[in-house]
């Protein structure tokens, strides 16, 4: 075995000098100063650093940075557990699908029960684990992770954004958005189990900003609710059962938005079906109207002629 050089030795020994006057000058810092540390640091760092009771309880106190962890395999599942009480304000998560085969989140209440007996006999997590972050200020529940009702989900109080695209069996109502009186931001595309009137929303007039709620169909109400909230900037209420009028749509409605998408229900939406060829002037003048005031509200908007029209023939059908 080859003996070390002294150059070797020599530069051992600077290094753990180095290592030791590190770890006093930590030693030396108090509670506050690395909390302040801390809250510069991802979850998953500041889990790696708390190497004595000093830092353990330093961690507790911070206020995790708003950076993405996403639970998506059983590994980062068992991470989480142990944030509820190591990182209890952590600020921001998501929750995907677990890719180890043979698990599942466990399943809420009124599931649905096909899916639920086809995956009865998984190893099961606790998603409930979740209601221990009292501080989430951003949620991601995304790519079909949850089976049923989680009234929990809507317990957060100073949440700012809650995402559940792709999540066709979470069954939850617009109602429950009440418990969430800071939102800010609310995605929803694609739920096909979410159900309600968007009236519901007014709850949330003075903060919301982004509201995604299409291509879920159980959705209804009159889109001009939403017409008097003062900070909203993008509406997409495509593909729902949303009904109404544009031209409802007067100088002091929908002051502060920069997008609106309306789905073919509306008087006007997207993808309007005229029943005759007459109907169509006093509609594309509504559109145009809105349009010259404000042209990218109504982006890519058309309209088409209804197959059930006595004026219909072959052709193009699209205006």
């Amino acid at each position: 075995m080859t003996r070390p050089t002294k150059q070797e030795e020599g530069g051992s020994k600077l290094a753990a000098a180095d290592d030791n006057k590190m770890a006093s000058t930590i030693d030396r810092l108090g509670t506050d100063e690395l909390v302040n540390i801390f809250e510069y640091l991802p979850p998953e760092d500041i889990m790696r650093t708390r190497l004595n009771k000093k830092m353990r309880d330093a961690a507790k106190k911070t206020f995790v940075p708003m950076t993405d962890f996403v639970v998506d395999s059983v590994i980062k599942y068992d991470a989480m557990a142990a944030m509820t009480t190591a990182l209890p304000h952590l600020q921001q998560i998501g929750i995907s699908y677990l890719h180890e085969e043979g698990h599942k989140y466990s399943d809420g209440d009124d599931p649905y029960e096909r899916l639920a007996a086809n995956t009865a006999d998984l190893t099961t997590h606790d998603i409930q684990l979740l209601s221990n972050f009292k501080w989430l200020r951003s949620l991601d529940i995304c790519y079909r992770p949850l089976n049923g009702r989680f009234p929990f989900l809507f317990n957060f109080t100073l949440l700012h954004k809650l995402n559940t695209s792709g999540c066709c069996y979470l069954n939850w109502d617009l109602e429950s958005l009440a418990g969430l009186p800071q939102l800010k931001e609310l995605f929803c595309t694609g739920n096909e189990s979410l159900t309600g009137n968007i009236n519901s929303l007014r709850v949330l007039k003075d903060t919301l900003a982004m509201v995604d709620i299409s291509d879920c169909p159980h959705v209804a109400g009159n889109f001009m609710d939403l017409a008097d909230f003062p900070h909203l900037k993008c509406v997409d209420l495509s593909c729902t059962a949303v009904t109404g009028d544009i031209r409802d749509i007067g100088k002091q409605s929908f002051q502060t938005l920069e997008l609106l998408l309306l789905p073919s229900g509306v008087y006007g939406g997207t993808g309007y079906e005229f029943q005759r060829i007459s109907d169509a002037p006093d509609v594309v003048m509504a559109v145009y109207s809105i349009h010259k005031q404000r042209p990218s509200l109504l982006k890519d908007w058309y309209g088409k002629l209804s197959k059930d029209s006595p004026d219909w023939y072959d052709g193009e059908d699209d205006f």
